[in-house]
């Protein structure tokens, strides 16, 4: 392995690997921390131990490694850190991880564009975008190791190598491990700028694409793991808040004075959603919060119906009007007047609640002079990594020290910061004193941020050959990007595609939900090519294997989920099996599914669950699995369960005994990852599972019972008012007009 001739002077190296450079002395304690802008304290600092700002080493060779995303149980402070300790050849062993600070300047990702850098834990885009940024931080540490024995040596660094924790020299029998250099530790003049080139070759990994046992768990399972919410400080007081039932609405406190004559009671701040309580336990805040007598002025939400609006949606649908292009490819309009036959169907899904495990909380601490302030939080982070804690506050970024917690469930609500910013508000209230927010779930759900609902018109030509030639998808609905991923069908040979948007909205707080769009709209879109399957007496696979057939890395993905779910074998009596294909986040993924319904109580069952992806280089199989379950069982609850409805402007669940999720009763038989080798960049997989599940399910309903389910999620009442259905019409031939 030799670094590439590309180089780079010592000032950009500590710019580059982080504009910040860590000293280590032979204690290991934390390092200090210097601005490149200050040379002269640079230069006299850089006697002594100097790594690099994603590592310190000590002299007993432990290694403690930065990682710079959420650990909310996807598997981030395993995956990033092993990336880094593949290419500095350290001795996983030896190795504890800790989250980075949050300044994305210094470890920032590039998976959001190349224009800044983000830490942002979202979109699947956490492995994909540190991955080559964690490989070069990894060889150069390394060569710094290698440079710094070279020196003490005397010898030249190209006789030189590494293993497993150890530098090397064949000739001359010497060995050190990477502690034992530490005393002579020395940043060379001229570091190299190492490219693909100059990285271990793939072949040679020996912790990338192996078993390796995820770092944190051991805490989580002896309970020694530290989420925000557990987090207690010396004199912390507790904050909640009183928010309206209707999404917007601004409050007016009629009884001030005398909340706050109540014991316990420190303070009452009115926001324009909210009112604020500030009280000595959480026990009495939540009292008091009970006591509130409010004026609600409601917004543009009141009267509201969730139920009611698709006759609305249905009408946008109808008009001519063009909503906004989200992809247009060749003439769809052409398509449909040269077409032998056209397909039309209209597919339906109600908000959906993140649902996350931990109830939102932060703690937050501002200086007794207002002048800075201390943050403990779990958050996924965001374009903003202090959360914008300084904006609230009046305070410069810089003056604000963001704790990162373990996370107990993210999935898109914990990229917000509302919460955080809502404590930093109470908490400017009390200076001096930690302050911890804590949102009851019944906050939560009530005045959740929920995935959109929509309505999608679907429509396709064929010609006489039955081969699909154009391809029409209009949404409707509110949200923006929340509603539009996932509309691409780049995999699949359709020469003429269209898709718009048509804005709708009613004031109902959105935000990404796993997969963002790609759960409803695939779904959207996989049904309609079965239906246009069964109707012209294709096989679904078949059809599938024809548009991809320009395709070889999709085409390898459905090839391998067919033989594991033997598409081809002898039915099960009362059962049978549905597919669909996904790309998103840059991994494909074929699933195949197997159910059965009780045509008494309308209850699918999802006996088994096959799925094949591909996704570039694995970084951790095991992790790769499980996150591929995680996300299959997240969509099933989704897809058979939850629903938020709102009436008259308001929720009308209020917690999990109304607002139902996946039982253990429920889940699959088994569920199965294969997937398939590559050398190619790493992909997101965190969000490829769940948008697979309606799609799987709603084909096998259509194959087992000759009937569509168009309306998410699949509800008994549903499948019932499906299964009970004697109109022809509405098994499949409602989609199909001939010209």
């Amino acid at each position: 392995m030799n670094p590439s001739t590309r180089s780079a002077s010592r000032r950009q190296f500590l710019k580059t690997s982080s504009g910040m450079a860590l000293f280590v002395g032979v204690s290991g304690l934390l390092p200090i921390a210097l601005s490149c802008a200050d040379r002269k304290k640079i230069g006299e600092q850089l006697s002594k131990q100097p790594l690099t700002a994603w590592v310190q080493l000590s002299e007993d060779g432990q290694l403690t490694i930065y990682n710079p995303a959420a650990e909310m149980g996807q598997g981030s402070m395993t995956s990033l850190p092993v990336i880094f300790a593949e290419e500095m050849d350290a001795d996983w062993s030896m190795v504890q991880v800790i989250f980075s600070p949050q300044e994305s300047d210094i470890y920032g990702s590039e998976g959001w564009g190349a224009s800044r850098k983000v830490m942002l834990s979202a979109g699947s885009r956490v492995t994909t975008g540190y991955y080559s940024l964690m490989r070069k931080a990894g060889a150069q540490a390394r060569h710094i190791i290698l440079h710094s024995a070279a020196k003490l040596w005397k010898v030249p660094i190209g006789e030189l190598t590494t293993k497993i924790g150890k530098v090397v020299h064949p000739e001359q029998g010497l060995s050190a491990s990477y502690g034992e250099i530490v005393p002579f530790l020395e940043v060379p003049e001229i570091l190299p700028d190492f490219n693909e080139k100059g990285l271990k070759d793939p072949a040679d990994f020996r912790l990338i694409g192996k078993s390796v046992a995820r770092t944190e768990i051991p805490e989580k399972v002896n309970g020694s793991a530290q989420f925000a919410i557990d987090i207690r400080l010396p004199n912390m007081v507790y904050a909640v808040l009183e928010r309206g039932a209707i999404h917007g609405a601004r409050p007016a406190l009629k009884n001030k004075a005398s909340i706050l004559a109540m014991d316990g009671v420190l303070k009452i701040l009115p926001m324009d959603h909210a009112i604020g309580i500030v009280a000595t336990t959480l026990e009495r805040a939540l009292e008091v919060k009970k006591r509130l007598e409010i004026d609600w002025e409601h917004g543009q939400t009141g009267g509201f119906n969730s139920k009611d609006v698709f006759a609305v949606y249905e009408k946008h649908a109808e008009k001519k009007t063009k909503g906004k292009v989200l992809t247009e490819i060749g003439n769809v309009k052409k398509a449909f007047r040269s077409a032998a036959k056209t397909y039309r169907a209209d597919f339906k899904n109600d908000y959906v609640y993140h649902a996350q495990m931990e109830p939102l909380n932060a703690v937050v601490q501002v200086a007794t002079d207002r002048q800075s302030a201390e943050v403990w939080v779990g958050s996924q982070q965001g374009f903003d990594e202090k959360l914008g804690v300084p904006k609230v506050l009046g305070i410069p970024p810089e003056a604000v020290k963001i704790n990162l917690q373990y996370l107990g469930g993210g999935f898109g609500r914990r990229s917000m910061t509302d919460f955080v910013t809502e404590c930093a508000l109470l908490a400017q209230e009390i200076p001096g004193r930690p302050v911890k927010l804590l949102w009851t779930r019944e906050d939560d759900l009530t005045y959740g941020a929920f995935r959109p609902q929509t309505l999608q018109r679907l429509s396709a030509s064929t010609d006489a050959k039955g081969n699909i030639t154009g391809l029409s998808h209009s949404i409707i609905g509110d949200g923006g990007n929340l509603v539009a991923s996932g509309i691409k069908n780049n995999y699949y040979d359709i020469p003429n595609q269209y898709a718009e948007w048509k804005e709708v909205s009613h004031g109902i707080r959105l935000k990404h939900w796993r997969s963002v769009g790609h759960a409803p709209n695939k779904y959207a879109i996989e049904c309609l090519l079965d239906g246009i399957a069964l109707d012209q007496g294709i096989d679904p696979l078949a059809l599938r294997r024809t548009l991809m057939r320009n395709a070889p890395r999709a085409l390898a993905t459905l090839e391998k989920a067919a033989i594991m779910s033997k598409w081809n074998g002898p039915a099960v009596e009362g059962r049978a099996k549905g597919l669909a294909f996904l790309e998103r986040s840059g991994t494909l993924s074929t699933a195949v599914c197997e159910i059965s319904v009780n045509r008494e109580t309308g209850k699918i069952k999802v006996h088994h669950f096959w799925n094949a992806l591909d996704a570039g280089v694995i970084v951790q199989p095991d992790n790769v699995r499980a996150q591929m379950e995680g996300g299959i069982l997240m969509g099933m609850s989704s897809v058979l369960k939850e629903r938020i409805t709102i009436a008259e402007g308001q929720v009308q669940q209020s917690n999990f005994h109304d607002y139902p999720l996946l039982r253990m009763e429920d889940i699959p038989e088994s569920i199965e990852t294969e997937m398939i080798p590559s050398t190619e960049h790493p992909q997101g997989v965190g969000e490829s599972g769940t948008p697979l599940v309606a799609c799987a399910i709603a084909n096998a309903f259509l194959r087992l019972t000759g009937k569509a389910l168009r309306h998410l999620p699949f509800t008994p009442d549903r499948v019932l008012e499906v299964l009970n259905s004697a109109d022809r019409e509405k098994k499949y031939a409602s989609i199909s007009h001939s010209n």
